[in-house]
């Protein structure tokens, strides 16, 4: 579904991506992995278009998004559902007005059907009885179930994570962990995953790529990945100080 081919980018002169080269497969989970500052999200916004590259494709279903306009571009954004890190809900509006926020923008629908949907998507993340409420009365793990039913709302074929779990504890990590994988095998969508949650990894994915430097590390299965004996895989899934990841 989505191909990244020789992609490069720069900021200030520090090289982010050296020329990457990865394949997201249609209907399954990628895992994006690597530790802080090492690009994770900057590939996540080469994927829905935020940033262009220095040079290289992003090829969605076969579109280089990197080569159309702003209107072949929201064309392309229509697949996409974002789930950001730490949900970046609309302080000032409701949970229902979160989630409702882009059919009501995007869509001719009425407010009885945006409703309607806004209530089934909430109850899809396992939450009830929840729209009337702002977002600081909610616990951090409702919030990022807030924030999927939002990603949710608009039917979207693939859904972006970015550090789903980032500041939970254990056990609302691996609640959030189920709820990702159990939306991509009830839905059928293609979920994309940046994260450093080792656990989470084994439960949700069914590719892994591993960025360091600049470049993808490693790329295969969750159980390549517990097999592998690359020393940056080894150092990262052990999270040891000693190895070729230095710490800066």
């Amino acid at each position: 579904m989505i191909e990244l081919k020789n992609l490069t980018k720069s900021f200030n002169g520090k090289k982010v991506l050296n020329g990457i080269n990865l394949t997201i497969e249609k209907g399954k989970t990628t895992v994006i992995i690597g530790g802080s500052g090492q690009g994770k999200s900057v590939i996540l916004k080469h994927i829905i278009g935020l940033i262009k590259p220095d040079s290289g494709e992003v090829l969605v279903e076969g579109v280089d998004i990197t080569k159309v306009d702003d209107m072949g571009l929201n064309e392309v954004r229509k697949k996409f559902g974002f789930l950001f890190q730490f949900a970046a809900l609309f302080d000032s509006m409701t949970v229902g007005e979160n989630v409702g926020f882009g059919l009501k923008e995007k869509t001719k629908m009425s407010q009885e059907e945006i409703d309607k949907i806004v209530r089934e998507k909430l109850h899809d993340v396992g939450l009830k009885d929840v729209e009337d409420k702002m977002p600081s009365e909610l616990s951090g793990g409702m919030k990022r179930r807030v924030g999927l039913a939002r990603a949710l709302a608009m039917d979207p074929e693939i859904i972006i994570y970015d550090e789903p779990t980032t500041g939970l504890d254990p056990i609302l990590s691996d609640a959030i962990n189920h709820l990702i994988k159990d939306t991509q095998e009830r839905l059928g969508v293609t979920s994309i995953v940046a994260s450093h949650d080792i656990p989470g990894i084994y439960k949700i994915a069914h590719q892994v790529a591993l960025i360091h430097g600049g470049d993808i590390k490693f790329h295969g299965t969750s159980q390549e990945l517990k097999s592998s004996k690359d020393l940056y895989v080894v150092q990262f899934l052990s999270g040891s100080a000693e190895g070729p990841i230095k710490i800066v």
